[in-house]
């Protein structure tokens, strides 16, 4: 259920287990529903968006709410923004009970592909980033919050260098807090990378089995040397580098500067190269084989919303996709225009209407 969430004042949904299409006319509202199942795991949403740019117009907030099925059982769970003492913030609730956003990621695991995810290959590192970090909450919740200590750490660090304050005692908790987080961020993505891998070694079929690498110094580091050791080298580059961060105004080095490498095999030919129906491929490959390996090691597929992704794909490519998704047994939603793109999942989803944020069960 929505309310007041970008274009929709209010709709409910009951999808089953399995496919769910939306169809409907640009700007009819799919994206929006999209985006507020995004919402019911940790993190800004698949658009990235300001709280405040998600309430629809002549609203003050907006709210999302769903039963989930996990593992432990059924639950309730609901996220939405709260305005208080006239600042904004984002709140979750369990069965309930209020607890912080990134408590969401150890209920359903959510992954997306849109098409301004179309250039990842070619853009720069830190969308790669996200894309690994959120597939990376699936497996691990605490790796958001994480993440964001790590960031407030540096925040707090570059903002004492900025002000020209020599306060060498705090920077140096700052700078070892950074650190403990900052291998930890490394070790859970150098962890994610080695269980990924071995499922894409298993890519069968129409999408190219794909080769990752990530490029990140405390991550090469974690390969071949004991994690307090790394710590230590950050810490030690962070202290010497504090000059050249202040001038520079950011942090040169450390985890939130990893890149994530592609290859794609059959080619022999880095991600970046390859076509943009090629890079589609890849992109969806790694999806896929994210879901496998949820799948096989904690009993849980993602939830996968997939946007416009049918009509970037020839016939094999989608009749293949849907393949997938019925094999892994999950829910996905998938969204286009023309239910035409759709035919090879006929019986086996559940379709709805969706115009002017209207939703009708088709």
């Amino acid at each position: 259920m929505v309310t007041d969430f970008r274009s929709y004042h209010a709709a409910v949904l009951e999808p089953a287990i399995g496919p769910v299409v939306l169809t409907g006319p640009n700007g009819a509202g799919k994206t929006n529903l999209l985006e507020a199942v995004s919402m019911l795991s940790p993190g800004r949403g698949l658009r990235r968006a300001k709280l405040s740019e998600m309430v629809r117009n002549g609203a003050e907030r907006w709210a999302i709410a769903a039963q989930a099925e996990t593992t432990s059982g059924p639950c309730a769970i609901g996220t939405g923004l709260s305005i208080e003492n006239g600042m904004e913030r984002r709140v979750a609730r369990i069965d309930g009970q209020t607890v912080g956003p990134a408590a969401l990621g150890g209920l359903i695991p959510v992954s997306w592909l849109t098409p301004q995810m179309d250039r990842l290959f070619l853009d720069g590192a830190s969308a790669r980033r996200r894309f690994v970090d959120r597939l990376i909450f699936g497996f691990d919740p605490g790796h958001a919050t994480r993440a964001n200590a790590y960031e407030k750490a540096m925040r707090d660090r570059l903002r004492l260098l900025k002000d020209g304050r020599s306060d060498d005692a705090w920077l140096t908790a700052l700078e070892a807090q950074m650190a403990e987080q900052g291998v930890a961020i490394a070790a859970a993505r150098r962890a994610w990378s080695l269980r990924i891998s071995g499922a894409l070694r298993q890519t069968r079929g129409a999408f190219p089995a794909a080769e990752i690498a990530l490029d990140g110094l405390a991550e090469t580091a974690l390969a071949t040397r004991p994690a307090v050791e790394v710590e230590e080298e950050l810490t030690r580059r962070w202290r010497d580098g504090r000059g050249l961060d202040r001038h520079a105004g950011r942090t040169a080095e450390g985890p939130h500067r990893t890149d994530l490498r592609v290859r794609h095999v059959a080619r022999d030919m880095a991600a970046e190269q390859c076509s943009t129906g090629e890079q589609k491929a890849l992109l969806i490959s790694l999806i896929l084989a994210d879901a496998r390996m949820q799948q096989a090691e904690r009993g849980v597929v993602p939830v996968l919303l997939l946007d416009e992704v049918a009509a970037h794909l020839d016939a094999d490519r989608r009749n293949a996709l849907f393949d997938e998704i019925a094999v892994l047994g999950g829910q996905a939603w998938l969204t286009g225009t023309d239910r035409a793109l759709f035919a090879g999942l006929e019986d086996r989803a559940q379709y709805f209407g969706i115009d002017g944020s209207a939703v009708t069960p088709a």
